[in-house]
């Protein structure tokens, strides 16, 4: 896959990993209603939109974890989450105070 289109704003991070492009655009004009945070597949198609921790809590951060087989992640909302690779779902999170 050469270049991603992003859905809505820019591409800030993209990572790839052995799930698909792992891609997270701008939070900024992103609808909050929608995970800016998602999985491409090499055919380009999306395999998974990352779980938020609560209604518009979008990404502002985003990192492969040690292992490799999860992301370590944070939201505008003030959330550390630790997301799974292969699905998109949330594994933790912590509301940072």
């Amino acid at each position: 896959m050469d270049e991603i289109e992003p859905l809505h704003t820019t591409v800030k991070k993209s990572i790839q990993t052995i799930a698909g492009l792992v891609v997270m655009e701008d939070h900024i004009g992103f609808p909050r209603s929608e995970s800016n945070l998602y999985c491409v597949s090499d055919k380009g198609n999306i395999v998974w939109y990352a779980e938020k921790p609560e209604p518009g809590g979008l990404f502002n951060r985003v990192m492969l974890s040690t292992g490799g087989m999860a992301l370590s992640t944070y939201t505008v909302t003030g959330h550390a989450c630790d997301i799974d690779l292969m699905t998109g779902k949330l594994l933790s999170q912590v509301k940072m105070q």
